[in-house]
Order: C-alpha cells, then sequence, then structure tokens
C-alpha cells in the first residue's frame, strides 16, 4: 500500500512540474527576445558598415571609443528624459529621443580633451551605423513622429 501512495505522490508532482515548465515555455516563447548588446560584436559590425574613407582613417579602438561615448550618451538621455517632467502625475516614459547633432557632438566634446582629432563625418558614419546596429538587434523604439496611444482613453476623444 504504501508503494502505491508513492507512486501516486510522485505522478502527481511529476504532472504539476510539467503543468508547471509547460506553460512557462509558451509564456516565454510568445515574447520577443530581449535585445542584447555586445560592445565587441558592435564594434567588429560598425566598422564594416562604415565608408571607405571613413574606414581607412578610423581603427576599431576608435569606433569602440565613439561607440561607448554614444552609449553614454544614451544611457544619460534616457535617465534625464524631461517629457514627463512638466507633469508629475504622468509615469516616465520609456523612450528617448537625441538628436543627430546632439548625439555627434557629444562625442566630439568627449575627444577632444582625449587628443583624439575626429571629424564630424566620421562620427556622423559611426553613429550612423551604430543606430543601423541597434535597429538590427532590436534595440530600437518607434520613430520620433510615431504616435504612441494615449495612457488615458478620454484624451483625443
Amino acid at each position: 500500500m504504501l508503494v502505491v501512495f508513492a507512486a501516486v505522490g510522485l505522478v502527481v508532482v511529476f504532472v504539476i512540474a510539467a503543468v508547471a515548465v509547460g506553460r512557462e515555455s509558451n509564456r516565454l516563447a510568445a515574447q520577443a527576445p530581449r535585445p542584447v548588446f555586445d560592445l565587441d560584436e558592435a564594434v567588429a559590425w560598425v566598422a564594416e558598415q562604415l565608408p571607405f574613407e571613413v574606414s581607412a582613417v578610423l581603427s576599431h579602438d576608435d569606433v569602440s571609443r565613439i561607440l561607448r561615448w554614444s552609449l553614454e550618451h544614451l544611457q544619460e538621455a534616457g535617465t534625464t528624459d524631461d517629457a514627463s517632467a512638466g507633469d508629475p502625475a504622468l509615469p516616465p516614459s520609456p523612450f528617448s529621443v537625441v538628436e543627430e547633432q546632439e548625439a555627434v557632438e557629444r562625442v566630439l566634446d568627449r575627444a577632444a580633451p582625449g587628443g583624439f582629432d575626429y571629424t564630424s563625418p566620421q562620427v556622423q558614419a559611426v553613429l550612423a551605423a551604430q543606430m543601423a546596429y541597434l535597429d538590427l538587434i532590436g534595440a530600437m523604439g518607434p520613430a520620433e513622429s510615431t504616435r504612441l496611444p494615449e495612457i488615458d482613453g478620454n484624451r483625443g476623444s
């Protein structure tokens, strides 16, 4: 009799575990994978995409340095978003908009004290390739002109 109870108990535990694992597998399969930014992979991909005139001047170390500075700027822009600052009742926006010229100027400002003489077209080419890479891995949000749905259904009606 003890063997029967043990066998039934094992079957019940197995069924519960199978249901839990199956449910989580289905939930995870329905979600898009999170984009993962690998700096080494990004440097290699961005360097391949650069025009010859730029890649002939910039080394992989230069591309890496520009990408790191750009990522720092993107991170700062994401943490200091002023979109909802005027209305504290609104939740912070998950999206940040960074203008291209602002990003180029920020990289050039970071490069000057270190003695790196990057030109604006070189930085623009690297940042354009970086944006293409971020889009490729799925890390880009909607374009600035994309109208996001209203939070409150009564707005705009």
